[in-house]
């Protein structure tokens, strides 16, 4: 069994974003384009994960290695089957605990038809983030790939204006107009039998997570 202890909260609002820049963004990435938006962490860089064309582009975009899978940002469990992944009710158990929360569980996905996002390694990361207006965000959206917006090897964006000086024009649409401090989520590995191994500490320190 696990429980999850949190101690650290981040929430991303639409303070001071109004609902027609949202629904532009949304927009955007229901018709394959890129953009930077906030997200429970920090800002990043989105495409849907369902167009595979869009997700090629990001990685272009980023010059992010092509054999590092990328987290994908979702709305609630059940969107984990749109990735031919199917869930023991034990692990359904577990995700329940964690989630919504920064933090990203690697998941076994040997479904041929997304190797174009496990990149060989058959298994994805996914996160249901602790934001009522990224929640919503996705409703709209569908499931978005989520990297950190910066390019490879330089830090993660902490504003808009940072993530502009990175990518310019060849980003679609940019939201959010606020400084993002957070780290990086958490990052832990969930295998068929149930295992569960702590691979990054970030926004959740993994003293919290209390496994037994």
């Amino acid at each position: 069994m696990l429980s999850l202890l949190i101690s650290f909260v981040f929430s991303v609002s639409c303070q001071n974003m109004n609902e027609s820049e949202i629904d532009t963004c949304i927009n955007i990435l229901r018709n394959g384009g890129i953009a930077v938006i906030p997200t429970d962490t920090v800002y990043g860089m989105v495409c849907s994960a369902l167009n595979k064309e869009a997700e090629g582009r990001l990685y272009a975009i980023k010059n992010r290695s092509f054999d590092k899978p990328c987290i994908i940002l979702i709305r609630a469990i059940k969107d984990i089957e749109l990735f031919g992944i199917t869930l023991r009710e034990e692990t359904k158990t577990v995700l329940s605990k964690l989630w919504p929360n920064p933090v990203s569980v690697i998941l076994p996905c040997n479904d041929e038809a997304f190797q174009y996002l496990h990149r060989g390694k058959c298994s994805l990361a996914f996160r249901i983030p602790k934001s009522e207006f990224l929640l919503n965000f996705l409703k709209q959206t569908g499931p978005l790939l989520a990297p950190s917006a910066n390019p490879e090897g330089k830090p993660p964006a902490l504003t808009i204006t940072n993530a502009r000086s990175y990518f310019g024009d060849r980003v679609d649409y940019y939201l959010g107009n606020e400084t993002l401090t957070g780290k990086p989520s958490t990052l832990i590995s969930l295998s068929e039998e149930g295992t569960i191994k702590v691979l990054r500490t970030g926004a959740v320190n993994t003293d919290t997570l209390k496994l037994k």
